[in-house]
């Protein structure tokens, strides 16, 4: 190993205070979602620029701008962008309507919560978020458990499971357009070493789900209409992206071919497209402007010492590639439990999980891949998460009822931990 400077831990005071306002706001307010980010990433940056007083003030100014206004940071928050633009005019042509209910059209009634489990991978796939699909199956859930009998608490931890499957791996998830940038790499790499991954916690999750409601069968009570159509654009954006067509291409061809889906079936007219291409832009505002600031934050502590300090404490315990991966692994898993927030965990330990992989020549696909999966993999089961407390809302339950049964967070952090352990997937030289 290369020598590594120690640098200055005192720089990450920031990055402590940031934490520390999550926790305390969410201990006081019994609310770990009251902190507002961009406030807590506000007070970050200013207290990075009250350190350092050695360095002038328009110094510091230069070093934060050149941070925020890195290349790499103006792609992503133009990817976030028209991912949301995507996103919103796809919901108002009526794609997530039609994706739902096809699946539900189809669910085996004696596979009831299995069925669940797989439309919300496949919607949270194409949707790229997991409280969207959160919202739109949670009634659905509950409706199963209560013809069942199966237990609400398992209903609730399938619906989050297959969210955060698709939240995990959708190339227009925001966790994972932080993750690819942050770490360079491309879009259908990382899915693929992602689902190698991830796949066998899925199956595995599928395969219990099954044994423990064999038996439970009902038929659901409702008219489930849906248009074939509607879905084209989904399936457009998931084939055309794993082909290896660059992701701003993508986003914009989904976007317009759900403009032309809408226009046909007449859920759009122009006026009603533009304005969801700007309510989807304006969606995604507020992670495009954190992460500008978190980018700047990011330059400043780093020309103070801190990222070094990081670096040397984390590779003083490293001593293999193993250990590097583990390394990224806790650096991610520990900042999620602490702000509860996956994309901007990534976001905040992006850079120094690249300069680790780098370090240790850990792909970047791979380490792209473990931050995107233990943030997921925390979100999926932290009991004052997001997508726990929606589910949980909806159901009239607790969050801690469906930890029992949140078998697909925990068995894609099994897989991840195998994947390190026995060097997985093996990557051609």
């Amino acid at each position: 190993m290369e020598h590594i400077e120690k640098g200055n831990k005192w720089a990450l005071l920031p990055f402590v205070v940031f934490v520390l306002l999550f926790i305390g706001t969410g201990i006081v307010t019994k609310d770990f979602t009251a902190m507002p980010l961009n406030v807590a990433v506000g007070v970050s940056c200013i207290l990075s620029f009250m350190m350092n007083r050695q360095e002038k003030m328009t110094k510091k100014i230069e070093i934060f701008t050149k941070g925020a206004g890195n290349a790499n940071v103006m792609l992503m928050v133009v990817i976030f962008v028209l991912a949301g633009a995507f996103s919103s005019v796809a919901k108002e042509m009526g794609a997530v309507e039609s994706t739902v209910n096809l699946g539900l059209s189809y669910l085996p009634e004696n596979f009831l919560l299995v069925g669940l489990f797989i439309i919300g991978c496949f919607i949270s796939l194409s949707m790229g978020t997991s409280m969207g699909t959160v919202v739109a199956l949670a009634p659905i859930g509950v409706g199963i458990a209560d013809a069942t009998g199966i237990s609400m608490g398992l209903a609730m931890a399938t619906v989050v499971g297959g969210a955060m499957f698709g939240d995990n791996l959708s190339i227009i998830s925001d966790t994972t357009i932080a993750a690819v940038r942050t770490q360079g790499t491309d879009m259908k790499d990382k899915f693929k070493v992602n689902l190698r991954i991830v796949l066998p916690a899925a199956m595995v999750t599928a395969i219990i789900i099954a044994l423990m409601t064999m038996g439970k069968s009902q038929s659901l009570q409702g008219n489930y209409d849906y248009s074939i159509i509607s879905v084209i654009p989904y399936l457009f954006v998931l084939i055309v992206a794993l082909i290896g067509v660059d992701v701003l291409k993508v986003l914009i061809g989904g976007i317009i071919a759900s403009a032309i889906v809408g226009f046909i079936n007449g859920k759009l007219t122009f006026l009603s497209f533009i304005k969801a291409v700007s309510e989807g832009m304006i969606g995604m505002e507020d992670i495009a402007i954190i992460a500008i600031l978190i980018s700047g934050l990011v330059a400043l502590i780093q020309h103070n010492g801190g990222i070094q300090y990081l670096l040397y404490t984390i590779s003083t315990r490293i001593r293999s590639k193993k250990g590097a991966e583990f390394g990224i692994a806790s650096l991610v898993s520990v900042t999620d439990i602490s702000t509860v927030n996956n994309t901007i965990s990534i976001l905040m330990t992006g850079p120094i999980a690249k300069n680790i992989a780098d370090q240790y020549q850990v792909d970047h696909r791979k380490s792209a891949s473990l931050l995107d999966i233990f943030a997921s993999v925390w979100q999926g089961f932290l009991p004052y998460s997001p997508q726990l407390l929606a589910a949980a809302s909806v159901a009239g339950i607790s969050t801690i009822d469906m930890l029992q049964y949140s078998y697909y967070p925990i068995l894609m952090g099994i897989c991840a931990i195998v994947a390190i352990l026995i060097g997985y997937p093996k990557f051609k030289k």
